[in-house]
């Protein structure tokens, strides 16, 4: 697996093509805004219609990583469903392979703003959580230090080759790391967005998703 390898608050990270971080040290694999359920719910409301394999796509991915990392722990940092219960509605197939990918290892839930994590399914259920040097949670807070969050979905373009590409991204600067969303069809904010812009110092750089995860400076315009 190509991956990016870089520090950040003294712990040596992993930025997988995913959009997945692994910390090798703790054998942990970080995965943030599943958002599992979205193509169910936006059909329920008459909203857009997605290709209803989204639940499928995210597992399969997480699965990959999983056997990729050789991961003991995960942590899913929020809005891990795309809205309150709709883990209980996960189809039968897909409850089951969640359930395999749970088994034998420590599975950890934060709360996000889409849902408070859900209870329903087994692992322990966390406003946030503090690992030394780093402290996860969904959603950036003020003054932050050593802070791992996700949320904002960011993503990138520049140009690549004669052309415009657009990926997922990972910022981070020498106090804050976000995350992209992990989730199939989840969308994204430019890095350029006065959001991220005001969280993420002048001098931070982005890592771009894709086959080959590749660090740039974090485009502001």
């Amino acid at each position: 697996m190509n991956t990016h390898d870089f520090t950040f608050a003294g712990a040596a990270l992993r930025a997988l093509p995913s959009g997945g971080l692994y910390w090798p040290d703790m054998r942990l694999l970080v995965v943030s805004d599943l958002h599992l359920g979205k193509s169910a719910r936006l059909s329920a409301v008459g909203g857009a219609q997605l290709p209803p394999y989204e639940v499928r796509a995210t597992l399969e991915r997480l699965d990959q990583d999983l056997e990729a990392t050789g991961a003991a722990q995960v942590l899913c940092l929020g809005d891990s469903f795309d809205a309150v219960g709709l883990d209980r509605c996960l189809p039968e197939q897909d409850l089951l392979w969640l359930q395999r990918l749970q088994a034998g290892r420590r599975w950890t839930w934060i709360t996000g703003n889409h849902d408070p994590g859900p209870l329903d399914l087994k692992g322990a259920h966390l406003a946030e959580l503090a690992l030394a040097p780093l402290v996860f949670r969904h959603i950036a807070a003020d003054h932050p230090q050593g802070e791992v969050s996700g949320h904002y979905h960011p993503k990138l373009r520049l140009p690549l080759k004669g052309m415009s590409v657009t990926r997922p991204c990972f910022l981070y600067d020498r106090n804050r790391l976000i995350l992209p969303a992990y989730g199939a069809y989840t969308g994204g904010l430019f890095s350029h967005d006065a959001a991220l812009c005001r969280l993420l110092s002048p001098d931070a750089c982005a890592i771009l998703t894709g086959p080959r995860p590749m660090a740039v400076p974090m485009r502001r315009s």
